[in-house]
């Protein structure tokens, strides 16, 4: 499973704790990041990261473009609801890309936390029937 991790600023530190609490789901996955919440991640858990462009210079469209081709399976996006991004246009871009090629999608940490546990559960097998 390919696994996208994205957090804006004030969400950083929940992601790491997130990856932390979770990282023997996350370990078994592939994961991708924008650079540096990829970075944090990868520091606190051990965790190979393939980190991409910071979001607001391109990160979140290189996952997008992950998604279009079809692979990535999961994206975990914590998002800062109460603080105006630059790169709104991106941001809505992903979420959409997401939409379009039914991409499970989490953006808050109680809906990451189902899904990652969907995940270990096995309910995200479907996703290896469609690659």
């Amino acid at each position: 499973m390919n696994i996208a991790l994205i957090a804006h600023d004030m969400k950083k530190s929940i992601m790491v704790d997130f990856a932390i609490a979770y990282k023997e789901i996350l370990k078994k996955c592939n994961i991708y990041a924008t650079g540096a919440t990829g970075q944090l991640v990868e520091e606190a858990t051990g965790i190979k990261v393939n980190k991409f462009l910071p979001g607001p210079m391109g990160g979140d469209q290189q996952i997008g473009a992950m998604i279009a081709e079809n692979k990535m399976d999961l994206v975990i996006f914590l998002r800062d609801p109460l603080t105006a991004q630059p790169h709104e246009p991106d941001i809505l871009a992903l979420l959409r890309v997401c939409d379009v090629h039914s991409i499970p999608l989490a953006t808050n940490l109680a809906t990451a936390e189902v899904l990652i546990k969907g995940l270990d559960a096995g309910f995200l097998e479907w996703r290896d029937a469609v690659k």
